[in-house]
């Protein structure tokens, strides 16, 4: 039986849909009830009335009730339909990774249970990368920090190249000024009259 129900979670749900079944609401990963309840194959309602049966095991860091401004910032994100719209009667309650996770104890078809081990899987595939790009981020700030300090000790080199250049080229204008120019000058010759013979 369990060996069963685990085939059936790596094909009941293809994992694209389930990624794009959560958002991002007050900082934190979250589902919502109608889209579990979707998911679940199950109506909205019953899966709702599961978790007011045991509320208990549902404290507001595992499940929460969006507001109108929350709930219109989703409509948005995902351009729902009027339609879809007016059959929205009450502000739909939204479910963390925990909170999914505990939805398994109180709806117990294999439908659920299948799901439910599908939407943990892509939970924790997530956070995963989500720690891989924290990761990556961190080692491309190294990276920035070195080559800055590396440039910074190039630039500070070749400023000194420079330097020593300007010192050199500074030195022999000196030294040529005390010398004199460099080279054989010929003595001055004394003028010799030029007497034409007449």
């Amino acid at each position: 039986m369990q060996k069963q129900v685990i085939e059936k979670s790596v094909s009941l749900v293809p994992v694209e849909i389930i990624q794009n079944k959560i958002y991002l609401i007050r900082g934190r990963k979250v589902m919502l009830d109608r889209d579990l309840a979707e998911l679940y194959g199950v109506e909205t309602r019953r899966l709702n009335e599961q978790v007011k049966r045991n509320l208990k095991r549902f404290p507001l860091d595992f499940m929460y009730q969006l507001t109108k401004e929350e709930a219109g910032n989703w409509m948005s994100q995902i351009a729902i339909s009027n339609k879809e719209r007016m059959g929205i009667r009450k502000m739909p309650y939204v479910f963390t990774e925990q909170g999914v996770a505990m939805l398994s104890s109180v709806l117990n078809s294999d439908r659920a249970i299948a799901v439910n081990i599908q939407i943990m899987r892509v939970f924790t595939e997530l956070r995963e990368m989500m720690a891989s790009h924290k990761d990556l981020a961190r080692k491309i700030e190294d990276l920035e920090r070195k080559f800055q300090e590396k440039f910074q000790e190039h630039d500070k080199k070749i400023i000194l190249v420079f330097n020593a250049i300007k010192e050199l080229l500074a030195d022999k204008e000196e030294a040529v000024k005390k010398r004199g120019p460099l080279g054989f000058i010929p003595p001055k010759l004394p003028e010799i009259g030029n007497k034409s013979k007449r």
